[in-house]
């Protein structure tokens, strides 16, 4: 279980840092563009935002075995994100990426329950 918690965080992590670089160094304009809701600029930057942070949480802490606590809370916060993902994303007229958000959030609900529940890590004494 540790060895496939460890591959998922891992591939959640680059996804999520990719995603939220992007949304930071990507024009506003050309964001709000490939958007099948017109969102705010700066919430899509806060978005970006997030998944960065979220991203890099997925793996530091648990890496460090410093504050191990903060990977499914940081998984718990991508969820929440991908809902978000998931329902503007079902208002336009692609289905592949509206599952492909519903996917990534089920994959990180996996992490967050298998860092709580099945394999925490442990933080250095």
């Amino acid at each position: 279980m540790t060895k496939t918690l460890w591959t998922t965080q891992i591939l959640l992590a680059a996804l999520f840092i990719f995603s939220g670089g992007i949304k930071l160094v990507m024009p506003i304009e050309e964001m709000i563009k490939q958007m099948p809701v017109a969102l705010p600029g700066w919430f899509l930057q806060f978005i970006g935002v997030c998944e960065l942070l979220g991203g890099i949480a997925m793996i530091l802490p648990g890496l460090l075995r410093i504050k191990p606590g903060l990977t499914p809370l940081a998984a718990v916060g991508l969820v929440i994100v991908m809902i978000g993902a998931t329902v503007i994303n079902m208002m336009g007229p692609s289905i592949g990426t509206t599952l492909l958000t519903a996917v990534l959030g089920l994959l990180a609900a996996f992490v967050a329950y298998g860092r709580w529940k099945l394999a925490p890590i442990a933080a250095r004494a």
